[in-house]
């Protein structure tokens, strides 16, 4: 999942200060899941504009609003009925969700309420740890289930650094060194061979490295034509 992380309110009002109709809308997807732009977060932050702009004597309206994914066009497509009655719109979504507004609903102004952080897994009640980067060329079949390039601070492939020391790693002490953790998976899994392979430099070509990325679904296409 998506994880992001709420952006300061001083950030946000400082955002909205020039409009006097505003609406925020948040996700009901990953978001959701990481207490950061559901449909509680959208009462929030539109209870705390409100306050802050009566403070400041300011007239400002806030809609709430949340659709079940932002990301996705066909979900946003309802608030195409009001969406012009406001100034601004705060999307409480990962980047993708804001761009989707900011691309369907051209030229409103569509603004960042949340910080996109990375793709992880919730571990427990209110942790979320980074798990994938979205390298594109993945090689998990060969690290035990165990990603180097999002999980090892320095995104090794072959093996971990020389100061990991006690299975952690050398840069943050409270993170698991990975290469220990994919030693001891392999050996568990009776693979250990895939220690002895040597890497190649990684094809960082398709990653973020390149243009921006797309994935083709054809019978979906053909299906559509």
């Amino acid at each position: 999942m998506i994880v992001a992380e709420s952006k300061p309110f001083k950030e946000i009002y400082e955002l909205v200060k020039d409009f006097s109709r505003v609406c925020v809308i948040g996700c009901g997807d990953c978001v959701t899941v990481c207490h950061t732009g559901g449909q509680k977060q959208v009462e929030e932050l539109a209870l705390k504009l409100r306050i802050a702009a009566k403070r400041d004597g300011r007239k400002l309206e806030v809609k709430e609003e949340t659709v079940l994914r932002q990301c996705e066009q066909e979900y946003v497509e309802p608030i195409v009925n009001y969406i012009n009655d406001y100034d601004a719109v705060v999307s409480i979504a990962c980047g993708v969700g804001v761009q989707t507004l900011a691309e369907k609903y051209t030229p409103s102004r569509v603004l960042p309420g949340l910080n996109t952080t990375f793709m992880g897994a919730p571990v427990e009640p209110g942790l979320f740890l980074e798990r994938c980067a979205g390298c594109g060329d993945c090689v998990l079949d060969r690290t035990g289930g165990f990603c180097p390039v999002s999980r090892c601070s320095k995104s090794l492939m072959n093996g971990p650094c020389g100061g990991s020391m006690g299975g952690k790693c050398e840069v943050a002490e409270d993170v698991p060194c990975v290469w220990n953790q994919i030693y001891v998976q392999l050996d568990k899994q009776q693979t250990m061979h895939y220690m002895d392979d040597i890497s190649p430099p990684k094809n960082w070509s398709v990653s973020t490295g390149s243009k921006p990325r797309k994935l083709e679904i054809k019978h979906l296409q053909m299906e559509k034509e």
